[in-house]
């Protein structure tokens, strides 16, 4: 028989929307706060001229800044204050994580509880703000560099006194976006670090279906193409959807215990192991890797002559990581493969597992505890994470195949940028979900008057 948090959970509806004012509250905060984001996102760096800009972006387009401009919402293109977005956070976040599993002391401090992840959180925004200082210098360099071999000067007063203020206006950009995930995570709904880069990326969506449309009136882009791209778009969703939501779940047996009636049972629980238990890391890593040799050559390429065995290598370099080739879809595919089983074996550590199950007296029906457990939970992951592996390199790699085969330049389309919209798209909504059931909860307690019981 159903209980009543199951009828509750069938019955669940937007229909109470209306009602649960501190969801709308939180609601209208994230929204607020994403529009702030969007605004900063067109505030330039100091000294730096944004016309002269577009058009020396318009020439590295194909390398790894298009990936960090898409994630950023066009900000790197308009070399705004948050240019870097949050992608020096994550990109220290996953640098602790990996000394966390691999650093004795690190690894004490994640065991720690609340304050170790305090600690390890702080560790972290420092990394952020060398990360960000580092990057900050390099694209003030690169900005005065480029903008002079192409005889196009985008930086107004180049010298020190520029660098130095555009990273310390970098720094403070990306530590605002930071203070401001924070934020919409504990007033708002989700989380907001990963809020920001889906509200950077759905902001190039408009960009897309405009020029779209505009190539199928235009004749450029057939209307077999733009009914293919829409209906391969619609497929991928789905099967982000499944696949991110589908999980192993293992069954772990209790020891009887005593119940109220004094009975002896059996406690049964599921441990969840998701198939795709690397996320959206393993896209992320394979890419930037495989795009800067790319932009690096196409920094250099204009100060080199193609008649030598530099410039030579720089072309061959060029046509082979370009989107679309063979090597380079090899390459991309071979790289989330590996990035998807190095990343599951950092996050997820079989034998602190089977240490923890047999710890509070809990096995696996036919496994014994301890190194027999472990053994079978590396065992079982390996194998799910070899369809994890497999469905991300489908997602990654059909799409870019199909926009080299199309000529469609649309970097919404790609796997990583789907699996960041999607995940956190489903997260948000499951997350208003659980506020909407609190709140028929709460309806239920006052109808039958048990707030007076509840002291």
């Amino acid at each position: 028989m159903a209980s009543r948090a199951d009828n509750i959970a069938s019955n669940l509806s937007l229909a109470n929307f209306s009602k649960a004012t501190e969801l709308k509250n939180r609601i209208w905060f994230t929204v607020g706060a994403l529009i702030v984001f969007r605004f900063l996102s067109f505030v330039p760096l100091p000294g730096v001229n944004p016309l002269i800009l577009q058009q020396l972006y318009k020439q590295t387009q194909g390398g790894i800044l298009d990936l960090f401009n898409t994630f950023s919402g066009g900000s790197l293109e308009r070399m705004s204050l948050i240019a870097l977005g949050v992608m020096p956070y994550i990109t220290a976040s996953i640098v602790v994580q990996l000394a966390a599993s691999l650093h004795p002391a690190l690894g004490a401090l994640k065991k720690e509880g609340e304050s170790g992840r305090k600690k390890l959180n702080q560790y972290t925004r420092y990394g952020a703000v060398l990360l960000t200082a580092v990057q900050g210098w390099f694209v003030a360099s690169g900005l005065e560099a480029y903008g002079a071999s192409s005889g196009l000067q985008a930086v107004v007063n180049p010298g020190v006194m520029f660098r130095v203020g555009a990273v310390v206006s970098l720094i403070g950009g990306t530590m605002f976006l930071l203070w401001l995930g924070e934020q919409i995570t504990s007033r708002g709904i989700g989380n907001g670090t990963s809020l920001i880069i889906m509200a950077g990326i759905v902001a190039q969506m408009p960009t897309f279906v405009a020029n779209l449309f505009e190539g199928g009136r235009t004749g450029s882009i057939g209307g077999g193409t733009i009914v293919g791209l829409i209906v391969l778009l619609v497929a991928l969703i789905l099967l982000i959807c499944f696949m991110e939501r589908a999980t192993r779940r293992l069954l772990i047996q209790y020891p009887k215990r005593a119940s109220q009636k004094g009975m002896m049972q059996a406690d049964r629980s599921h441990l969840p192991l998701k198939l795709n238990t690397a996320g959206v890391i393993p896209p992320i890593f394979a890419s930037s890797l495989l795009l800067l040799p790319l932009t690096i050559t196409q920094f250099a390429g204009n100060s080199v002559s193609p008649d030598t065995a530099v410039g030579s290598f720089v072309i061959s370099l060029n046509q082979y990581l370009a989107h679309g080739k063979p090597v380079y879809m090899l390459l991309y595919a071979a790289g989330i493969i590996f990035f998807s089983f190095f990343y599951t074996a950092v996050v997820f550590n079989p034998e602190e597992t089977s240490e923890n199950l047999k710890r509070n007296g809990g096995f696996i029906p036919g496994i014994r505890p301890g190194k027999n457990t472990a053994t079978y939970l590396d065992y079982v992951l390996t194998r799910i994470t070899v369809i994890g592996a497999l469905y991300l390199t489908i997602v990654c790699v059909v799409p870019e195949w199909v926009l080299a085969q199309t000529g469609v330049s649309a970097l919404f389309l790609g796997g990583t940028s789907l699996l960041i919209v999607v995940n956190v798209t489903v997260d948000t909504i499951t997350q208003i979900q659980s506020h909407l059931l609190a709140h028929q909860y709460g309806d239920l307690i006052k109808k039958a008057k048990l707030k007076g019981r509840l002291r």
